[in-house]
């Protein structure tokens, strides 16, 4: 992108042509919801004494399409969105495509379409026999139970 400032020599000008630059080189261009961080899926991870929460917000999808596996203490949520404008479905429709041409012409493309794949590390104390996965009104909530041995425990003095 050829870039101009009215000014000759602006300051700042020069350093957003500079950090557009570097947004582009390392794939972080901003887009309407800012700059993309991690991916597709947006997922959230909490924990609590008893256990580790993952939320993936995966909108959309049928939740057979959706793998969840532990193994050796790390966490897969894998699946694929299929694309909607390539097969007009409510995502693209006709909207005003011309006479009978059956596709519309796609202006803006905001929603992730294809395989995808998110890896999170477990803690030591993940009890991989203690896992649960539900997926509700497009959010894939998974429970990671930790090891009862593991977890502290108030010990009185006497």
């Amino acid at each position: 992108m050829l870039y101009r400032s009215v000014f000759p020599g602006d300051l700042f000008a020069e350093m957003d042509r500079i950090q557009r630059e570097m947004q582009q080189t390392f794939g972080m261009e901003p887009s309407i919801r800012g700059v993309g961080r991690g991916g597709f899926p947006a997922m959230n991870v909490g924990s609590t004494p008893q256990s580790v929460e993952l939320y993936a917000f995966l909108p959309g999808l049928d939740p057979n399409a959706i793998e969840v596996n532990l193994e050796r203490g790390v966490l897969t949520v894998a699946g694929e969105r299929p694309d909607m404008t390539a097969t007009g479905g409510s995502a693209g429709g006709n909207a005003g495509g011309g006479a009978g041409s059956g596709r519309a012409t796609v202006h803006i493309n905001e929603r992730f379409a294809g395989r995808f794949r998110k890896v999170v590390s477990l803690p030591e104390d993940a009890d991989p026999d203690g896992v649960s996965a539900q997926y509700r009104d497009g959010v894939l909530h998974i429970s990671v139970k930790r090891k009862q041995q593991v977890q502290p425990r108030r010990i009185s003095v006497q």
